[in-house]
Protein backbone atom coordinates (compact mmCIF):
# COMPACT_ATOMS: atom_id res chain seq x y z
CA UNK A 1 0.00 0.00 0.00
CA UNK A 2 1.17 3.68 -0.72
CA UNK A 3 -0.13 6.77 1.35
CA UNK A 4 0.29 10.21 0.14
CA UNK A 5 1.00 12.22 3.27
CA UNK A 6 2.33 15.09 4.64
CA UNK A 7 4.48 15.18 7.78
CA UNK A 8 2.47 17.60 9.82
CA UNK A 9 -1.10 16.59 8.90
CA UNK A 10 -2.77 15.52 12.42
CA UNK A 11 -5.14 13.39 9.48
CA UNK A 12 -2.13 11.74 8.69
CA UNK A 13 -0.95 11.33 11.54
CA UNK A 14 -4.47 9.85 13.08
CA UNK A 15 -3.47 7.07 10.06
CA UNK A 16 -0.38 6.25 10.99
CA UNK A 17 -1.06 5.82 14.48
CA UNK A 18 -3.56 3.37 13.51
CA UNK A 19 -1.03 1.72 10.99
CA UNK A 20 1.17 1.02 13.93
CA UNK A 21 -1.88 0.16 16.32
CA UNK A 22 -3.42 -2.22 13.64
CA UNK A 23 0.57 -3.62 13.22
CA UNK A 24 0.41 -2.44 9.59
CA UNK A 25 2.85 0.07 9.39
CA UNK A 26 5.37 -1.96 7.40
CA UNK A 27 2.63 -2.58 4.69
CA UNK A 28 2.71 1.05 3.99
CA UNK A 29 4.73 2.91 1.72
CA UNK A 30 5.00 6.11 2.76
CA UNK A 31 4.71 8.77 -0.37
CA UNK A 32 6.02 13.20 1.10
CA UNK A 33 3.37 14.96 -0.80
CA UNK A 34 3.07 19.33 -0.50
CA UNK A 35 -0.28 19.84 -1.35
CA UNK A 36 0.51 23.53 -1.67
CA UNK A 37 2.76 23.14 -4.32
CA UNK A 38 1.40 24.24 -8.04
CA UNK A 39 3.01 20.81 -10.01
CA UNK A 40 1.62 18.50 -7.24
CA UNK A 41 -0.38 15.56 -8.48
CA UNK A 42 -2.37 15.15 -5.46
CA UNK A 43 -5.59 15.30 -7.43
CA UNK A 44 -4.88 12.15 -9.11
CA UNK A 45 -5.40 10.52 -5.91
CA UNK A 46 -7.51 12.78 -3.86
CA UNK A 47 -9.72 14.93 -6.40
CA UNK A 48 -10.34 17.12 -2.76
CA UNK A 49 -6.71 17.49 -3.38
CA UNK A 50 -5.88 16.76 0.43
CA UNK A 51 -3.64 14.23 2.39
CA UNK A 52 -4.40 11.56 3.24
CA UNK A 53 -5.02 9.58 0.53
CA UNK A 54 -3.62 5.35 0.27
CA UNK A 55 -3.79 2.90 -2.48
CA UNK A 56 -4.41 -0.22 -1.39
CA UNK A 57 -3.05 -3.38 -2.43
CA UNK A 58 -6.25 -3.88 -4.84
CA UNK A 59 -4.56 -0.46 -6.20
CA UNK A 60 -8.09 0.95 -4.95
CA UNK A 61 -7.39 4.89 -3.64
CA UNK A 62 -8.85 5.32 -0.45
CA UNK A 63 -9.52 9.01 1.08
CA UNK A 64 -9.91 10.77 4.04
CA UNK A 65 -8.30 9.81 7.46
CA UNK A 66 -11.89 8.24 8.51
CA UNK A 67 -12.30 5.56 5.41
CA UNK A 68 -8.55 5.03 5.60
CA UNK A 69 -8.04 3.85 9.61
CA UNK A 70 -11.21 1.78 8.79
CA UNK A 71 -10.03 0.28 6.10
CA UNK A 72 -6.81 -0.46 7.76
CA UNK A 73 -8.82 -1.93 10.78
CA UNK A 74 -10.40 -4.04 8.68
CA UNK A 75 -6.99 -5.46 7.55
CA UNK A 76 -6.11 -7.71 10.72
CA UNK A 77 -7.07 -10.16 13.23
CA UNK A 78 -6.45 -8.18 16.08
CA UNK A 79 -9.63 -6.35 18.64
CA UNK A 80 -10.93 -3.73 16.38
CA UNK A 81 -10.59 0.01 16.60
CA UNK A 82 -14.02 0.54 14.83
CA UNK A 83 -16.29 -1.59 17.25
CA UNK A 84 -18.45 -3.10 15.17
CA UNK A 85 -21.59 -3.03 16.83
CA UNK A 86 -24.02 -1.06 19.87
CA UNK A 87 -23.19 1.93 21.68
CA UNK A 88 -19.40 1.35 21.89
CA UNK A 89 -19.43 1.72 17.62
CA UNK A 90 -21.87 4.76 17.79
CA UNK A 91 -19.36 6.50 20.96
CA UNK A 92 -16.36 6.16 18.99
CA UNK A 93 -17.42 7.17 15.72
CA UNK A 94 -18.59 10.47 17.67
CA UNK A 95 -15.78 10.85 19.74
CA UNK A 96 -13.63 10.97 16.03
CA UNK A 97 -15.87 12.96 14.12
CA UNK A 98 -15.98 15.78 17.42
CA UNK A 99 -11.95 15.42 17.32
CA UNK A 100 -11.98 15.43 13.32
CA UNK A 101 -14.10 18.76 13.81
CA UNK A 102 -11.44 20.15 16.69
CA UNK A 103 -8.88 19.71 13.60
CA UNK A 104 -10.75 21.46 10.46
CA UNK A 105 -11.61 24.31 13.30
CA UNK A 106 -7.96 24.78 14.14
CA UNK A 107 -6.68 24.60 10.94
CA UNK A 108 -8.89 27.07 9.37
CA UNK A 109 -8.19 29.52 12.15
CA UNK A 110 -4.59 28.78 11.48
CA UNK A 111 -4.79 29.97 7.97
CA UNK A 112 -6.65 32.15 8.25
CA UNK A 113 -4.09 33.95 10.86
CA UNK A 114 -1.40 33.08 8.11
CA UNK A 115 -2.61 35.32 6.00
CA UNK A 116 -0.30 38.08 4.66
CA UNK A 117 -1.39 40.70 5.20
CA UNK A 118 -3.78 41.68 8.34
CA UNK A 119 -6.55 43.79 6.35
CA UNK A 120 -7.32 40.27 4.76
CA UNK A 121 -8.02 38.67 8.10
CA UNK A 122 -11.07 38.11 9.77
CA UNK A 123 -11.18 38.16 13.66
CA UNK A 124 -14.78 37.11 13.26
CA UNK A 125 -13.97 33.93 11.49
CA UNK A 126 -10.93 33.38 13.74
CA UNK A 127 -12.89 33.44 16.91
CA UNK A 128 -15.76 31.53 15.61
CA UNK A 129 -13.29 28.65 14.78
CA UNK A 130 -11.91 28.98 18.39
CA UNK A 131 -15.32 29.17 19.81
CA UNK A 132 -15.70 26.17 17.87
CA UNK A 133 -12.83 24.32 19.59
CA UNK A 134 -13.24 25.30 22.96
CA UNK A 135 -16.97 24.06 23.12
CA UNK A 136 -15.59 20.80 21.52
CA UNK A 137 -13.06 20.97 24.12
CA UNK A 138 -15.44 21.30 26.96
CA UNK A 139 -17.31 18.35 25.92
CA UNK A 140 -14.26 16.00 25.72
CA UNK A 141 -13.85 17.14 29.47
CA UNK A 142 -17.33 16.37 30.73
CA UNK A 143 -17.41 12.84 28.66
CA UNK A 144 -13.90 11.57 29.41
CA UNK A 145 -15.02 8.64 31.16
CA UNK A 146 -16.02 7.44 27.71
CA UNK A 147 -12.40 7.57 26.28
CA UNK A 148 -11.11 4.59 29.20
CA UNK A 149 -11.04 0.99 27.94
CA UNK A 150 -9.46 -0.33 25.15
CA UNK A 151 -8.43 1.90 22.11
CA UNK A 152 -10.75 2.26 19.79
CA UNK A 153 -10.53 4.88 16.48
CA UNK A 154 -12.12 7.74 19.19
CA UNK A 155 -9.52 7.71 21.63
CA UNK A 156 -6.79 7.88 18.52
CA UNK A 157 -8.77 10.70 16.94
CA UNK A 158 -8.95 13.17 19.90
CA UNK A 159 -5.55 12.38 20.88
CA UNK A 160 -4.14 13.16 17.61
CA UNK A 161 -6.23 16.34 18.19
CA UNK A 162 -4.93 17.19 21.11
CA UNK A 163 -1.55 16.78 20.31
CA UNK A 164 -2.48 19.20 17.48
CA UNK A 165 -3.12 22.15 19.82
CA UNK A 166 -0.27 21.53 21.34
CA UNK A 167 1.71 21.49 17.91
CA UNK A 168 0.52 24.83 16.43
CA UNK A 169 -1.23 26.45 19.45
CA UNK A 170 1.82 26.42 21.62
CA UNK A 171 0.51 30.23 23.03
CA UNK A 172 -2.84 28.62 24.03
CA UNK A 173 -2.63 25.70 26.68
CA UNK A 174 -6.16 23.93 26.54
CA UNK A 175 -5.50 22.43 29.82
CA UNK A 176 -6.45 25.25 32.23
CA UNK A 177 -9.97 24.32 33.39
CA UNK A 178 -9.99 20.26 32.35
CA UNK A 179 -7.91 18.25 34.39
CA UNK A 180 -9.81 15.01 33.38
CA UNK A 181 -9.26 15.79 29.84
CA UNK A 182 -5.18 16.90 30.43
CA UNK A 183 -4.48 13.52 33.05
CA UNK A 184 -6.03 11.19 29.88
CA UNK A 185 -4.39 12.44 27.62
CA UNK A 186 -0.90 12.69 29.10
CA UNK A 187 -0.99 8.73 29.20
CA UNK A 188 -2.29 8.11 25.81
CA UNK A 189 0.49 10.37 24.75
CA UNK A 190 2.70 7.89 25.86
CA UNK A 191 1.71 4.63 23.26
CA UNK A 192 4.36 3.88 21.65
CA UNK A 193 1.97 4.68 18.32
CA UNK A 194 2.00 8.05 19.74
CA UNK A 195 5.47 8.99 20.56
CA UNK A 196 6.45 7.26 17.22
CA UNK A 197 4.13 9.73 15.05
CA UNK A 198 5.45 13.19 16.58
CA UNK A 199 5.53 15.90 13.16
CA UNK A 200 9.06 17.01 13.16
CA UNK A 201 8.96 19.98 10.74
CA UNK A 202 6.93 22.92 12.24
CA UNK A 203 6.51 24.63 9.15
Amino acid sequence: MKLRYSPTSPYVRKVSVTAIETGLKTAIEQVPTNVWDPSTDIHMSNPLGKVPALVTLDNMTLYDSPVICEHLDSLHDGPKLFPTEGLARWTALCQQALADGILDAAILRLLERRRPEEVMRSETWMERQRSVVVRALNTLEDEVEALSGDITIGQISVGCALAYLDFRYVDEDWRPGRPILAEWFEAFDQRASMTATVPKDPT
